[in-house]
């Protein structure tokens, strides 16, 4: 299971705390994901790493009310136009398209993405792969706090509803 909060930040403040606490740098990827309309809490999105030259489908179910926990299915796709005829010609309607530029960083068994979106701004996604929601969750704010972030720099909303208003 993935958990992971999202803060609004400051990206030069928060890309120096990262690197302050020893995160190892991974790359910078240049992201735009297609989003398709399913009713909440389920997402559908084929997104494009245009730098990379790779591509994914991805479903997610949100299984809280604060966008945390989400149960995730990814996989690579060769052709990311032919996926999105794909789905359109099943009678998937696009919802929107978000654009990010994302610095990746890792700690142990915690990963940043530092994003700067495109309509929206920047934000840093704190993320853990774990099988136990609140030990997660637990890791997760112990980081923060080491940053300080607070409970009023956590966004809420997913890109594309920023994105859409």
């Amino acid at each position: 299971m993935e958990i992971e909060v999202k803060f609004r930040v400051n990206f030069e403040d928060i890309k120096r705390k990262i690197e302050g606490l020893g995160a190892k740098f991974f790359g910078i990827e240049e992201q735009e994901d297609v989003y398709f309309e399913l009713p909440s809490p389920k997402l559908l999105r084929v997104r494009k790493i245009n730098n990379t030259g790779k591509s994914y489908i991805t479903y997610k179910e949100i299984l809280d009310k604060r966008n945390e926990e989400f149960y995730e299915l990814e996989f690579e796709v060769q052709d990311p136009e032919g996926a999105i005829e794909l789905f359109k010609r099943l009678g998937f309607k696009v919802q929107g398209v978000v654009k990010k530029r994302r610095w990746i960083y890792k700690l142990n068994n915690v990963t940043f993405e530092l994003n700067r979106v495109e309509k929206a701004g920047d934000f840093l996604d704190i993320e853990v792969i774990t099988s136990n929601p609140e030990e997660g969750k637990k890791i997760i704010w112990d980081v923060a706090r080491r940053l300080g972030l607070k409970e009023e720099d956590v966004e809420p909303k997913l890109y594309i509803e920023l994105i859409n208003g």
